[in-house]
């Protein structure tokens, strides 16, 4: 029988093996998980996947913000109660998904992770932090069992899409330079904006005027402006251009690859669309690129000259795959050296929720 103090020695060494634990390696292959922001649209999400994917739990805990908590949610036969958010919530967790914003990030993570749970965070907060593992499973997936701090990244939906489709290139031909302009839906500010949108299209119809705009303060329904993010008034780029310049450059461990972006803000509820252009390091055909983007995982071509059907944000939305088409030669390049493609991806599947889920999925593979 322990005393006391060998209990409370016990405990200690307990603790610190759960965060040891949490900084590299596995996880549980029947984890308990907690949901941080379990009522919003990613979180929504996240739900939606685990069961669709069989994803394996021995529990789950809702978190959200103190009016949300209370709340009951119904989820494979059985009734969840709403928690409100606290450092002390964790106790006992494994895997931790946190979508509540980047300041209820900061503020929780690493309570989580002290906690012992690992943390897949899908805010902007620690995807710069060089103690913290930026994923994409199909991209750079040894990088999630390095996390120093018990936290993995999720990467900006925008950045995940344009990457699916090239990584692949970037590792058979080497990508010098990307140029993107993203085409991105409601659904990348959440379940608000995408109710303010069919507002919108209601108020168009009744001919109320002006239609509700209190998510953006303008006009979305037939409109399209400049992403709502903060514009850096120095170098003219906004907050979601910069953050798919940056994370690029650390997902694929390479400073030296240039990307520039032009993102924008369009009347459609799910998907985000990018046209994507590429200068390679080596030539390639564009049969060549065609064929080695329709074996990568994650990725659908659909590129239909003779029917004009290429991807859309309709057809993409609830899907996994980030769908591409468009794909020609650059004529403005030397022959091969440069590709045209156009990517329609579900911004709240593949680019938050379901690579949150694979990165969880891979932990749990190796241990």
């Amino acid at each position: 029988m322990f005393s006391a103090a060998g209990a409370n020695l016990m405990n200690a060494v307990s603790k610190t093996a759960a965060r040891q634990f949490s900084t590299s390696g596995g996880v549980s292959k029947k984890p308990v998980v907690a949901i941080a922001g379990s009522t919003g649209a990613v979180g929504q999400e996240l739900l939606d996947l685990i069961k669709e994917r069989s994803f394996p739990f021995a529990d789950i805990k809702l978190l959200a913000s103190a009016r949300s908590a209370g709340k009951t949610q119904d989820f494979m036969g059985k009734t969840y109660t709403v928690e409100e958010l606290k450092e002390d919530s964790f106790e006992g967790v494994d895997i931790a998904f946190f979508s509540a914003g980047g300041g209820r990030s900061k503020q929780f993570a690493p309570a989580a992770a002290k906690a012992g749970a690992v943390v897949i965070d899908n805010s902007s907060a620690y995807r710069m932090d060089p103690e913290v593992p930026l994923v994409v499973p199909e991209v750079n997936p040894d990088a999630a069992f390095d996390r120093p701090k018990g936290i993995i990244a999720n990467p900006n939906c925008s950045t995940i899409i344009m990457n699916m489709v090239v990584w692949p290139l970037h590792q058979k031909a080497g990508v010098e330079r990307v140029v993107v302009s993203t085409y991105q839906a409601a659904s990348g500010a959440g379940a608000a904006a995408m109710e303010e949108l069919e507002q919108q299209a209601k108020d168009w119809v009744a001919e109320k005027s002006p239609v509700t705009q209190d998510i953006f303060g303008r006009q979305y329904i037939f409109n399209l402006f400049s992403h709502n993010s903060d514009v850096d008034q120095e170098t003219g780029y906004n907050e979601e251009e910069t953050k798919m310049i940056k994370e690029t450059k650390k997902i694929f461990s390479d400073p030296n690859i240039q990307v520039t972006a032009t993102c924008i803000r369009v009347p459609v509820l799910r998907a985000h669309c990018e046209s994507i252009n590429v200068t390679l390091k080596n030539s390639m055909t564009e049969d060549e690129a065609r064929e080695l983007l329709a074996n990568s995982p994650g990725v659908s071509v659909q590129d239909d000259r003779v029917a004009n059907k290429f991807p859309e944000p309709l057809a993409s939305s609830f899907k996994d795959d980030c769908f591409v088409g468009r794909i020609r030669h650059d004529v403005s390049q030397p022959e091969g050296k440069g590709l045209d493609m156009f990517v329609a991806g579900d911004q709240i599947r593949k680019g938050a929720a379901l690579n949150a889920i694979q990165i969880a999925e891979l932990l749990m593979s190796r241990s």
